[in-house]
């Protein structure tokens, strides 16, 4: 029996759980990823297909290199009416590049859509196979504290906008655990992609 579209799987993870480096690990075995931040990105940046509309909505927000970020930060971010207009606009793009996709991709067995906020903003319902990447708290201290710019303040305002890890996991399909070594978590990817594509054909 053939499919008619890709088994889909959904990647999502906290901040600093590792969720990219997993994302890439699917990609190497073969598994075509769709990456919304990414693609947001690239419809925000020079010539983006969003610019135009963005500028309309929040004059000034915008520049021969895109989006300027701190300024649409500003504007948004204290604002949940701007926020909302914002997110009208972008959505509906990311869903058509999502369609796009998966036309692109329609005779692969698998796919992953890397959801940072699969859980929170309802995206579990639209995808096949959940996959959780998930690291120990202190080890997640430890990479997001790492990084420039970032302050426990920060950190923590971030985790109050995020499901808990342990609901992740608990809602999870399969969890892949980053709190190891790269080898040994890209076994952990290599044998899901295998036991998935060998459901497809039980």
């Amino acid at each position: 029996m053939t499919q008619e579209r890709p088994h889909i799987i959904g990647l999502t993870g906290s901040i600093a759980m590792g969720k990219s480096t997993v994302a890439k690990m699917f990609a190497e075995a073969g598994v075509p990823v769709f990456d919304a931040d990414a693609e947001v990105r690239r419809m925000q940046g020079p010539g983006g297909a969003l610019l135009p509309d963005i500028e309309v909505a929040f004059p000034g927000s915008t520049g021969p290199d895109g989006v300027l970020r701190e300024e649409l930060g500003r504007i948004v971010f204290a604002d949940a009416d701007a926020l909302a207009k914002l997110e009208m606009i972008v959505h509906p793009a990311v869903a058509k590049a999502r369609e796009r996709f998966l036309d692109e991709n329609a005779n692969k067995p698998l796919v992953v859509f890397d959801i940072p906020l699969l859980f929170e903003k309802g995206g579990a319902a639209f995808v096949d196979t959940i996959v959780v990447v998930s690291a120990p708290a202190e080890m997640q201290r430890d990479r997001v504290l790492a990084r420039k710019g970032m302050t426990e303040a920060k950190f923590a305002d971030i985790l109050s906008h995020q499901m808990p890890d342990a609901e992740k996991r608990a809602r999870a399909d399969h969890v892949i655990d980053t709190g190891t070594t790269i080898e040994e978590t890209r076994v952990q990817v290599q044998a899901l992609v295998d036991k998935l594509k060998a459901d497809l054909h039980a």
